[in-house]
């Protein structure tokens, strides 16, 4: 089964029995921009220099990256030449690139929804585990390349390069030292294992996702204090 970026992050997310999200702010910048990632492989769209292009509009054939890049499409139809910032679609778009990703997996099986009222008031979704396949199959893949130093492919490598980005080191290796796992994924973020100009593209989306994440974590650190 071929599954999308955005997939592969959302599974590492959601706890299995519980179906809640882990780290979920970090984890829906990162699934925002994973769109991205996929549509650059595919040839689709451009960042450089923190700004945004669509070089192909032609359907990719998967309907969850599609459905982004139209989003993408239309947006940037609205904005001046050259002013439609990465950042500013990452910020746009995480929310309801996270609640798509999710409704794909429910599709597909991999997760079920389940809901909830909290003190029998506030609605509340939770996704756990329906099929693991997919995921044991993506850990095995990350643990390869993490634990026993594997190359990786473009794919698991771009993958990588998002977790880092993000800070969301802990939700593939909960197990291991966060220190080791960050060194091994900081220095597979900085290799060249792309083309021209995937590798600037991914690079320009590193930027973006951890300067929102960064400012992401400062404020959640000020609201614990205050």
């Amino acid at each position: 089964m071929h599954v999308t970026l955005a997939e592969e992050l959302m599974l590492l997310s959601l706890d299995d029995e519980s179906g809640v999200a882990k780290d979920g702010s970090s984890a829906g910048w990162a699934v925002a921009g994973s769109f991205l990632a996929d549509l650059a492989m595919a040839g689709r769209i451009a960042v450089e220099e923190g700004r945004l292009a669509v070089t192909d509009p032609t359907p990719t054939g998967d309907p969850l990256l599609d459905e982004r890049l139209e989003r993408i499409v239309e947006w940037i139809g609205r904005k001046a030449p050259g002013k439609a910032k990465a950042s500013e679609w990452l910020t746009r778009d995480h929310a309801t690139a996270v609640r798509a990703t999710v409704l794909r997996l429910c599709q597909r099986g991999l997760v079920v929804e389940e809901r909830h009222r909290v003190l029998g008031l506030f609605p509340v979704r939770r996704y756990p585990e329906a099929d693991g396949s997919v995921e044991r199959e993506l850990r095995e893949r990350l643990a390869s390349v993490i634990r026993h130093h594997a190359a990786p492919d473009v794919r698991t490598a771009t993958l990588i390069a998002l977790l880092h980005a993000a800070r969301l080191h802990g939700l593939a290796f909960p197990d291991l030292p966060r220190k080791r796992v960050e060194m091994r994924f900081a220095e597979i973020a900085a290799g060249d294992w792309a083309g021209d100009s995937v590798g600037q593209a991914i690079r320009n989306m590193h930027v973006a996702i951890a300067a929102i994440a960064a400012v992401t974590a400062a404020t959640a650190a000020t609201a614990a204090v205050s």
